[in-house]
């Protein structure tokens, strides 16, 4: 029975966190049920990842690296900065609906009681994609399209207007499409 690479079984054991993350009702995932679902022992999990916290880690790695990237692909995209500032947003609403499980990571639920500095940097993936809308909406200000003075309270609002999909998706139990009506509702809130 040939062996499993310790990297395929770790994008496993993610894959499988992640899908657990799925479940609508939201319960605590807790190492032995995922271990369950794996068919594995806990002590395979953790040799793989030191604690449930790292796995969580993979997760948010996973999310950045994503984002991250196509939003850097936008960027080089769209020379327009709101066409960059609607790209970008879309793009968010679109992860969330590709990956249910991961919004619960977006959204902090899956991260309520496990360690506290998954949070913060849940917290730093936002800041960096206000940043991102902030580049974006100085670009649109600078070829006309809105003032300078309305580019961190719009990044700020715009970023607000995600999570608050992310959220109502989420509590749906990942039934109401986060980008459903998006495309009229991001117009109104740039315009």
């Amino acid at each position: 029975m040939a062996s499993t690479p310790p990297g395929q079984r770790r994008q496993q054991i993610l894959e499988a966190l992640a899908e657990m993350l799925e479940q609508p009702k939201g319960d605590k995932i807790t190492t032995a049920a995922l271990a369950r679902k794996l068919e594995f022992s806990e002590a395979a999990l953790y040799r793989h990842f030191a604690s449930k916290a790292q796995m969580f880690e993979g997760l948010i790695e996973f999310i950045e690296t994503t984002v991250f990237g196509l939003i850097n692909q936008i960027a080089e995209r769209e020379e327009d900065g709101l066409a960059q500032t609607r790209g970008i947003v879309g793009m968010l609403l679109q992860f969330a609906s590709s990956n249910p499980g991961m919004t619960r990571v977006l959204i902090g639920d899956a991260l309520v009681n496990e360690d506290e500095r998954l949070q913060q940097r849940m917290n730093q993936f936002y800041d960096r994609v206000e940043l991102a809308l902030k580049q974006a909406l100085r670009q649109a200000a600078s070829t006309g399209h809105g003032h300078e003075a309305d580019v961190a309270p719009r990044a700020a609002m715009l970023v607000s207007y995600v999570a608050g999909r992310w959220h109502r998706y989420a509590k749906s139990g990942f039934k109401l499409n986060p980008a459903q009506d998006a495309a009229i509702q991001i117009a109104l809130l740039l315009n």
